[in-house]
């Protein structure tokens, strides 16, 4: 069996599925695994990001957080496209919502992601690029998010590089043009993603709001965003039977 040793993965190539599921928090992987994946095995802990494989409804699954930022989503995508055939990678994550109608706990399915970071400049393209999710994987977690009746919303995201902006009112600006919500890495993987001809996606529950103050705790933001996972499992299903 060939192990492939990264500067941040060192695992069997093919100790990972098709499709896997990135969080930010290494403990939200390993809850995600524990909770829901049959044979769960830890395939690689090089600096404690714990990723996990198992089996969800038959098919191989995998989950492994990311850090947090877009350079740390960066290197972890590229490295799972590259060396160890990934096809697809969805973030599920948290973000604060700055929209009145995206609610605290609601869904945001992140068509595209609009940044305040160079992340995109690498790519010498003499513009700017779009960060857009990859659409198979958009289409069929739509429709799982309408299975399981849940409360989503699909559009355009910020992803910032900034948690503590000096400027109050950087968010406004960006709220002005219709961005429902702000995290800090889907921009990244969606780049990446692109760069390497496979699909990425984030899928966002919303653990705070930026306009009515309400939030979530830690542990609630770790353990509870069950809908979130569940929608994203069964996307990764689908996607296995194209």
């Amino acid at each position: 069996m060939e192990m492939i040793a990264t500067p941040h993965i060192k695992a069997p190539k093919d100790a990972f599925g098709k499709t896997l599921l990135m969080p930010g928090d290494p403990l939200r992987a390993k809850f995600i695994a524990e909770t829901y994946l049959e044979d769960a095995q830890l395939v690689n802990n090089i600096r404690g990001v714990h990723g996990y494989t198992g089996y969800y409804k038959g098919t191989k699954v995998s989950v492994m957080a990311s850090g947090m930022g877009m350079p740390a989503v960066g290197i972890y995508a590229y490295e799972l496209f590259h060396f160890f055939d990934v096809d697809n990678i969805i973030r599920v994550g948290s973000a604060g919502s700055m929209h009145p109608d995206v609610k605290i706990r609601d869904l945001v399915i992140a068509m595209g992601a609009s940044s305040d970071s160079n992340f995109g400049a690498q790519f010498g393209t003499g513009g700017t690029i779009s960060a857009i999710a990859g659409y198979p994987l958009m289409k069929a977690s739509i429709d799982q998010a309408e299975a399981l009746g849940a409360s989503y919303h699909v559009g355009n995201i910020l992803s910032s590089d900034v948690f503590y902006h000096d400027d109050p009112e950087a968010n406004a600006r960006w709220r002005k043009m219709g961005l429902m919500c702000v995290e800090m890495e889907a921009y990244a993987l969606y780049l990446t993603a692109a760069r390497c001809g496979k699909n990425g996606l984030a899928i966002l529950t919303i653990s705070d709001h930026l306009i009515t103050g309400e939030e979530t705790t830690a542990e609630e933001r770790q353990n509870s965003f069950t809908q979130m996972m569940k929608v994203a499992l069964n996307t990764a299903v689908e996607m296995d039977k194209k």
